[in-house]
């Protein structure tokens, strides 16, 4: 079977080219496009999630890569709900007061991923800084419940910070998890105005203490550019993530899902995405994804191989 993050058989489908939204007096260059799933097999998969109650982060960050993912039957699930406690000023998933975690959540998932038969499966979650174990163990259920029903299935899992403590990350990272993924989403000039109620240097130690936990796992994080971070800022970002350890990086274009988050300050051009792939990989880093469209869990199956 092919590798991908969540396979619904949706190839297939019928899907155009539209482009996104361009922020206000700024035009979107040609690169920036996303594709727009159809058909009774898109139809399929979303019913699927409704019927288990579950969520994607494609549908709840406004992936702009949902139209190819979906059309090729990928998908990332996002666990603990679909509002988070965080207000991170370049996310449109829904900020506030969160319900109760679903008891039965990890089973559905197990479940939706057993029937696939998956040999790569993605999972993220929203920031649940309401629980007092961050919402933890939970996930560390999950991971556990898929791993029973298909032990040959790897699995990634995208956390929050945990706000920084440690018996949060052991509890996700001793489990049978392939990657643990933590972005660190933009250089630290500009945390308290992209990411207020996050800390750099908390961020380095999640992935780092991750490492500690357990050698053998592979540690990822990603960066949005076009924020208006500079070249020498991302070296430095680059040099600290393999300071910690970091095993793998994604670099992609910052677009803004609404009028409620931050603005772009430039587009980069694909040409010098490439260039900072080149300036990544020579700092170390055992894979490197970077491009305009590229999310964290883009095309995530062949981040290990």
């Amino acid at each position: 079977m092919a590798r991908c993050d969540l396979l619904f058989v949706a190839q297939g489908m019928d899907a155009t080219l539209i482009t996104i939204e361009p922020t206000p007096h700024r035009r979107l260059p040609p690169w920036i496009r996303q594709r727009v799933p159809g058909g009774e097999r898109y139809a399929y998969l979303k019913n699927v999630l409704r019927e288990f109650k579950l969520h994607t982060v494609c549908e709840e960050a406004k992936c702009p890569n949902m139209g190819e993912c979906w059309e090729h039957g990928a998908a990332t699930f996002m666990l603990m709900g679909d509002v988070c406690t965080r207000r991170c000023n370049f996310c449109a998933v829904d900020k506030g007061k969160p319900g109760f975690l679903d008891a039965a959540e990890p089973e559905h998932v197990a479940e939706v991923v057993a029937a696939m038969k998956l040999d790569y499966c993605v999972l993220t979650s929203v920031t649940r800084d309401d629980l007092p174990d961050q919402g933890a163990d939970h996930i560390a259920r999950t991971i556990e419940t898929i791993h029973a029903r298909l032990p040959d299935c790897k699995l990634e899992m995208l956390i929050p910070d945990f706000r920084g403590q440690s018996a949060c990350i052991a509890r996700v990272v001793k489990t049978p998890l392939a990657v643990l993924a933590h972005n660190m989403e933009t250089v630290p000039r500009l945390y308290r105005q992209v990411r207020p109620g996050a800390v750099y240097e908390r961020s380095l130690r999640v992935l780092e203490m991750a490492k500690e936990f357990r050698s053998d796992i592979l540690t990822k994080s990603g960066l949005m550019l076009g924020l208006g971070e500079t070249r020498e800022e991302l070296l430095q970002v680059f040099r600290d993530l393999r300071q910690h350890r970091c095993d793998i990086l994604t670099l992609g274009q910052y677009l803004r899902p609404s009028e409620d988050q931050l603005t772009v300050t430039r587009y980069v051009t694909p040409e010098e995405f490439a260039l900072f792939k080149q300036d990544a990989l020579e700092f170390g880093f055992r894979h490197v994804e970077s491009g305009p469209l590229v999310r964290s869990s883009y095309h995530a199956w062949e981040h290990v191989k």
